[in-house]
């Protein structure tokens, strides 16, 4: 080979190897978006419980995505040699990173809406079956063609499933997931006195705004480095991105009458949603796609806390996810058309089937794995330890000394 075409080689292989664990960084960072904004959150006495979960399920996702999920996905094993792996730079580990850092987001939303009242080692247990085999599945229908799925949708709808950066495949999957377990594990003590819904208020304001400023902004990795490539990234995704966010602000600010709680989950629900058509949206078509989202949290979040007795769910991690991923798979096919200013290749019906599709399998593999583990272990705190608090209960440990 030309030496000078092997030096280029070599630079764009480590360019793009740099890129994509870039990419990986900002996405591990989010995760501590995620434990700040369940601390916040949460009552005090939960507060080291939630950090805990975020980091250990972390752990249990990693060995579950590496020894099987990866393999289940894509085909892909890291059993060879490391002279193997280390091929373009290691470029094929550091994607195994990235996505990685998706599949973990699976059990990092679940958390959220199982605070308060979940065992500790059961869902541990129920995180590494579904980053090992529900997660995967889905994903490599749509980002690996498994089954000749995508092919199905093209031939009898023009056009493939568009899901650029998950919107279904990880914020719908994960939402609908933790519908399931949050069905199944029941209202917190308390929530409900004489038929009336009992306010359990945020903790910590300040840790819950910090929560969502890091999901924010590590989200610009998860959207942009979607791309994976150097060569493949597009200011486009950024400015769309950036847009949806402002949009499920202002739209949240608005209709949550200036709850710092919805005011805060707003940009999460406009990123949410924008992740499916970053790549292909007009920027003003995102900021819709966002101010929707914002106001479809508020409005179900609200609506659910009032008259779902027994859907107790914390974070409002479905709604946020599960709701707004799905409406962001359904935006791709509508404000990524170039009647709308996109830049086309998509198709409604498409991302209509593609959606449900994952939504009908995560809630599936939700039910089935949080079911089995909860006749096997049960999914529940004791009364006395959740009155107590899981923090004390599990962990021998308070967030902060009454002596300071």
């Amino acid at each position: 080979m030309d030496p000078i075409n092997s030096a280029v080689e070599t630079l764009m292989s480590g360019t793009n190897t740099l890129f994509i664990l870039l990419g990986a960084i900002m996405v591990l960072f989010m995760h501590a978006g995620f434990a700040f904004l369940e601390v916040g959150t949460v009552r005090h006495k939960n507060q080291v419980n939630a950090l805990v979960k975020i980091i250990t399920d972390f752990g249990i996702s990693t060995i579950a995505y590496f020894f099987i999920g990866y393999w289940v996905a894509y085909g892909a094993t890291f059993f060879s040699g490391a002279a193997e792996l280390t091929q373009n730079n290691g470029y094929d580990l550091v994607k195994f990173f990235f996505l990685l850092t998706f599949a973990a987001a699976i059990p990092a939303i679940v958390s959220g809406g199982i605070a308060e009242r979940a065992k500790f080692n059961p869902f541990l247990i129920a995180s590494f079956f579904i980053v090992a085999l529900v997660y995967p599945f889905f994903e490599g229908m749509i980002w690996n063609g498994n089954f000749g799925y995508q092919a199905w949708l093209e031939a009898t709808f023009g056009a493939a499933f568009h899901d650029f950066a998950g919107s279904i495949v990880v914020h719908a999957v994960g939402g609908w997931v933790a519908f399931a377990a949050v069905y199944l594990l029941g209202s917190r003590q308390g929530r409900f006195r004489n038929n009336k819904l009992v306010a359990f208020a945020p903790s910590n304001i300040p840790f819950l705004a910090l929560g969502a400023w890091i999901l924010t902004v590590g989200w610009f990795g998860f959207n942009v480095m979607s791309a994976q490539t150097i060569d493949a990234i597009s200011g486009l995704v950024a400015v769309n991105s950036l847009m949806a966010m402002v949009g499920g602000t202002l739209v949240a600010l608005m209709v949550g009458k200036n709850d710092p709680g919805f005011i805060h989950n707003g940009p999460l629900a406009g990123l949410v949603a924008v992740c499916a058509g970053s790549d292909i949206m007009h920027p003003i078509g995102a900021l819709l796609t966002g101010g929707i989202a914002g106001a479809l949290f508020v409005f179900v979040f609200t609506w659910a806390q009032n008259n779902l007795k027994s859907f107790d769910d914390v974070l409002g991690v479905w709604p946020l996810h599960g709701l707004c991923g799905l409406w962001g798979g359904l935006a791709a096919g509508i404000f990524g058309t170039t009647t709308f200013g996109g830049l086309g290749g998509v198709s409604f019906l498409a991302q209509l089937v593609g959606s449900l599709t994952g939504v009908a399998i995560a809630t599936l593999g939700g039910f089935i794995v949080y079911g089995a583990v909860k006749q096997i272990s049960g999914l529940r705190l004791e009364p006395e330890d959740e009155f107590q608090g899981a923090d004390l209960a599990i962990h021998k440990i308070a967030a902060s000394s009454m002596d300071d």
